[in-house]
């Protein structure tokens, strides 16, 4: 035991020595945060300030946009100082951060998705019953019960992957700190335990997954019998975007949880990281803007009203 190395700090990947590429990579990673970052916070702005989007199902849009815009800050702002910089090293505690908000982040958004599809399901399978059920109170309860339960997943296995001190290695074959990852260079011990803990968290996303999807499929069956066009139109553009961030969401997880383990530095390795982390929070916001009519029509309207006051200071 007096010969083991604790490693109190990571190196993480570097697929490149060539500074230039370096730079080019952090230039790619800061236009997509910059892009993410303006569609989540445009669509967060657009429902608070426009009143005819103050509705329930709006209101666990925004916070799915919050959810992408905090998810997408906890990597990709590090990534690209570390590829301006060609600084290679991370923390032990700032790992921990990124593993915990990462899981917590992920955690909250498919407890959301969950209450999303339900709310759908009762706003169209059962529209005159919609303000007695979907009330604000319920949906205030929905959304911290989302983060509670969020929160308790992150705190499990975080605490379960850190309760023991890394002495294999300190090379992390990624731009951040991911489980898997942290996963190969821990010890047997709580490989064996968070394996466990991924196992039962698969099977609570599976049945997440499984309520949605009934969810849905109540829904677009019920969606079909509509007589009129103007409710079928209606229908059909709420839900679609939802259930597309949905299988955006499940995949980019998919990708992240039963994707090989890296052990050597590759493009690949790069190029799948991009896609999981900064893919769903950059293209949520355009799913949202190019399928939802009520968000484009308020857009519209906001764009109306503020740009008079953008062109007459232009021009002063």
């Amino acid at each position: 035991m007096d010969n083991l190395t604790v490693f109190t700090e990571f190196l993480l990947m570097d697929i490149t020595a060539s500074p230039e590429l370096q730079v080019l990579q952090g230039v790619l990673f800061l236009v997509i945060y910059l892009g993410a970052l303006t569609g989540n916070l445009l669509t967060v702005t657009v429902i608070v300030t426009d009143t005819r989007l103050h509705s329930p199902m709006y209101f666990f849009i925004s916070n799915v946009a919050l959810l992408d815009f905090g998810s997408i800050s906890v990597v990709v702002p590090r990534a690209v100082v570390n590829s301006m910089t060609g600084s290679k090293t991370i923390s032990l505690p700032e790992c921990a951060a990124q593993i915990f908000l990462s899981i917590l982040f992920a955690s909250v958004e498919i407890a959301l998705l969950v209450v999303m599809s339900y709310d759908r399901y009762v706003a169209i399978c059962h529209p005159l019953h919609y303000g007695l059920i979907i009330t604000p109170s319920l949906c205030s309860q929905a959304t911290a019960g989302s983060w509670a339960s969020g929160l308790v997943c992150s705190a499990v296995h975080t605490g379960a992957l850190f309760r023991l001190p890394f002495t294999k290695t300190n090379v992390i074959q990624q731009c951040f700190c991911d489980v898997p990852q942290i996963l190969r260079i821990s010890s047997p011990d709580v490989q064996y335990s968070e394996f466990i803990l991924v196992a039962v968290s698969i099977c609570f996303v599976l049945a997440c997954s499984s309520f949605i999807f009934i969810s849905y499929i109540k829904i677009f069956s019920t969606v079909l019998k509509m007589h009129s066009l103007e409710a079928y139109n209606k229908a059909i553009s709420t839900c679609t975007p939802q259930l597309a961030i949905l299988f955006l969401f499940l995949i980019s997880g998919s990708v992240a949880a039963l994707g090989p383990t890296a052990k050597k530095p590759s493009l690949k390795n790069l190029l799948t990281a991009m896609f999981y982390t900064t893919v769903p929070p950059f293209v949520n916001p355009i799913i949202y803007c190019l399928r939802n009519r009520e968000i484009n029509a308020a857009l519209g309207r906001m764009f109306n009203r503020y740009s008079p006051f953008i062109i007459k200071n232009s021009l002063d």
